[in-house]
């Protein structure tokens, strides 16, 4: 059956989880409304990424939810191969009574978002890029090439036209340095609609690669050695006039007094958020140095090994700096939801704020691990040890519900004992399965 003889288009009210998988329920498009709401389970929350509600949860077979379209969330993505367009909405989850749900992960956000504003009079503008492989292509690779774009097509060509057509602001498409790798950003926008594009992304690229008889994966490595894929997040901030807020000539870096302790919040609570953005066991195989991901929590100046880099500007022809300078977070992987994601980075910043934190050294050239860098503050290893971290801090664990945390320990040490003893190559299997 194809898609002109379905009859009726759906619509699927979404959310999106602590293992940042969408789920949801769908219903008629036309019976969709302003009043419209769909059943939601609490206990959902404790799906990890290998598909099962975890032991050990503050959510059992009792209780109900609901999940709220927010109605400036609406996405229509075009018919790809078989499958019907899909219409799409992003929905906060809420108590039967109206009231926000504590563990919603788009509320979490939402909050933080909130918070910057009343708090700061400060807002962001934000932007993902994904990287991910082509996982059944088994033929030779050369980075960057054109010759790696063109055997990707129509792919490529038919991405970036779906992502235009959904509204979702494509920038670029192209062959990253990894084995079959590619890289896909799009266009900045508001923190709560640049997470809902990450999560559409996703299931885009997926969709696309399917339709072709191929497979994508976005897990943190592949296959043991492999080039990682990030999921990297730009962002920047204004005052709410819109005016930019980092640029400031007269300092390191060119960073305004603000922005450099927002920056500075960030580098400090990196070890502790990394269980939260680096959420997966095979996450340490990309965290390491001379991998170009992030080797230590620092801010770097165009430094690729930074966990907060200062990307360069543009400034051919005339060009002004000061509305171009902005942040890129490099550290986190396919593995976290994207509004936690945004969450934890708004939330880190705002901590250098409220603490008046001194700005961070910005390493300028290459990092010398060995020498001068040598006492730069170090991620954790293993996702073990990173969870310890994020739970003996009190600071951020104030950011969550406690029911949101004591969900995420549980999927986390799930997955953990789960995983126990599998070779480098089973590992990478397990999560190219999932991601």
């Amino acid at each position: 059956m194809t898609f002109e003889n379905v009859g009726e288009e759906l619509l699927f009210v979404a959310t999106s989880d602590i293992a940042a998988r969408t789920k949801g329920r769908s219903m008629l498009l036309s019976d969709y409304s302003p009043r419209t709401s769909l059943g939601w389970v609490p206990a959902n929350l404790g799906i990890g990424p290998l598909g099962h509600i975890v032991e050990n949860i503050p959510y059992g077979s009792s209780g109900d939810l609901r999940l709220l379209p927010d109605h400036n969330a609406v996405t229509r993505i075009p018919s790809i191969g078989e499958k019907p367009p899909l219409n799409i909405v992003f929905a906060d989850l809420i108590e039967p009574d109206g009231t926000p749900w504590a563990a919603c992960p788009r509320t979490f956000l939402k909050k933080a978002v909130a918070e910057l504003a009343d708090t700061y009079g400060l807002k962001a503008k934000v932007t993902f890029e994904h990287e991910f492989v082509d996982i059944s292509d088994n033929r030779e690779h050369h980075p960057f090439s054109l010759e790696e774009f063109r055997r990707a097509e129509p792919m490529g060509t038919q991405l970036m036209n779906i992502l235009s057509a959904a509204g979702l602001q494509p920038e670029t498409w192209l062959p990253e340095y990894g084995r079959h790798q590619f890289e896909v950003t799009l266009q900045p926008t508001d923190p709560v609609t640049a997470a809902d594009r990450a999560v559409l992304v996703r299931e885009i690229v997926y969709d696309v690669f399917e339709q072709a008889g191929k497979e994508a994966s976005f897990a943190p490595t592949v296959s043991p050695g492999s080039a990682g894929n990030g999921v990297h997040v730009h962002f920047g901030l204004s005052d709410l006039e819109g005016n930019q807020i980092c640029f400031d000539s007269t300092k390191p870096g060119r960073l305004s007094d603000k922005a450099a302790k927002f920056a500075a919040g960030i580098v400090k609570y990196a070890p502790a958020l990394t269980a939260l953005f680096a959420p997966l066991v095979t996450s340490y195989d990309r965290l390491a140095p001379h991998n170009w991901s992030t080797a230590r929590a620092f801010l770097g100046l165009q430094n690729r090994e930074a966990l907060l880099r200062i990307p360069p500007t543009n400034e051919l022809d005339g060009r002004d700096p000061a509305p171009q300078l902005h942040f890129e977070f490099r550290a986190s992987d396919i593995g976290v939801n994207p509004w936690i994601l945004v969450g934890i980075i708004l939330r880190a910043g705002m901590q250098g704020l409220a603490e008046d934190l001194p700005p961070q050294p910005i390493v300028i050239g290459e990092l010398d691990l060995a020498g001068e860098h040598m006492g730069l503050s170090e991620l954790p290893r293993d996702l073990q040890s990173a969870l310890e971290l994020l739970l003996a801090n009190d600071v951020v664990s104030s950011w969550f519900a406690p029911e949101f945390l004591a969900t995420f320990e549980a999927i986390k040490r799930d997955e953990i004992a789960f995983l126990k003893g599998r070779t480098p190559n089973e590992l990478c299997e397990v999560y190219n399965s999932v991601y």
